[in-house]
């Protein structure tokens, strides 16, 4: 019969692939709420090219796996239960905000349940404050990034092409907005599976499967794979938040929207920081909507997103330091 440590570390690669899997479906909305929002690609087409982007991007780096996973918490209070409750408490709050429509941060989810769980075994005094800070630095600074990129992206095509006929302009970004939208699915493949890379391999390393922290091929690639099919399962529920309630989009702002949002993810991924890639492109959005006027922007939509954006690590913290409470009687520290 299999050791109880090897039963564990099963569980927490199951259970990452799960929420990679959700991940995949409940972020789909990033990557292509815009293009199909303004009719440059069909649900169904928009969602088979970002599944298999999703699954490129997620092969492109591990910078991002290796600061979930060495940033967070020390290694010697790591242990699969901790991290198994970190990823069930991320895997609840991603299905909660699913079902109400509200397009929240997958990447804070798994951030502050790995945090809950941790304070809830072994106190404040494992977590490693400074990657905390840079960590959360990130995820607060890139959205500032992405309305300013939308922005200023929207008011210099605009201008570059201000003798352009509406019709004849946004016929021709209906085209280059598929380029756009890859490359936003790409980026969100890059920044977004990597954080089931890194706890995966921290589960690795604390089981003594690996000496050191590097993510192995098998890892990128089961965990590109789920992301990808749950791209492909499709998240309809908040590409409509995204991509109709938010701010009204022809195919030219949706194109702004997307090459700011992947610049943005791309250029943070390639620094090793965890950004939003739900928050970033809404936020570019945003950028959007304000280049056009104060009205354009659905600001109840946009005090939805905010709230769950503030809300989102105390809550998963909250609901992973109760999974370790449930968890740790039957299966220990």
């Amino acid at each position: 019969m299999p050791e109880i440590g090897f039963i564990m570390l099963c569980l927490v690669i199951l259970s990452a692939m799960v929420f990679d899997y959700i991940n995949g479906f409940h972020d789909t909305a990033n990557a292509i709420a815009t293009c199909v929002s303004t009719r440059a690609l069909s649900v169904k087409a928009a969602i088979v090219m970002a599944a298999g982007l999703n699954f490129a991007g997620a092969m492109a780096s591990t910078k991002v796996a290796s600061t979930i996973g060495q940033g967070i918490v020390q290694a010697t209070h790591i242990t699969q239960t901790v991290i198994l409750a970190g990823i069930l408490g991320a895997i609840v709050w991603n299905i909660i905000t699913w079902y109400y429509r509200i397009p929240s941060s997958s990447s804070h989810a798994i951030i502050g349940g790995i945090i809950g769980a941790v304070i809830v075994h072994d106190g404040t005094g494992a977590l490693i404050w400074r990657g905390i800070q840079k960590i959360v630095l990130s995820l607060i600074l890139s959205p500032v990034f992405g309305v300013i990129v939308g922005f200023i992206f929207m008011v210099v095509i605009m201008w570059i092409f201000r003798n352009k006929a509406p019709f004849g302009l946004n016929k021709a970004f209906r085209h280059l907005q598929v380029l756009s939208a890859a490359f936003m699915a790409f980026a969100h493949g890059t920044a977004d599976a990597q954080k089931s890379m890194g706890v995966i391999t921290m589960a690795l390393v604390s089981y003594k499967y690996l000496p050191t922290f590097d993510v192995p091929v098998w890892v990128k690639l089961t965990c590109a794979i789920a992301m990808g099919l749950g791209t492909a399962a499709g998240g309809w529920r908040i590409i409509k938040t995204v991509g109709k309630d938010f701010v009204k989009l022809q195919p030219v702002h949706g194109f702004c929207a997307e090459t700011a949002s992947a610049g943005v993810i791309l250029g943070a991924a390639s620094l090793g920081l965890p950004v939003s890639t739900t928050h970033v492109i809404t936020s570019s959005i945003l950028g959007i909507g304000l280049s056009k006027r104060i009205t354009a922007v659905n600001w109840k939509v946009a005090y939805r997103i905010l709230f769950a954006s503030i809300l989102t690590i105390p809550l998963s913290a909250i609901v992973s330091g109760m999974v370790y409470l449930l968890l740790n009687p039957f299966l220990g520290k």
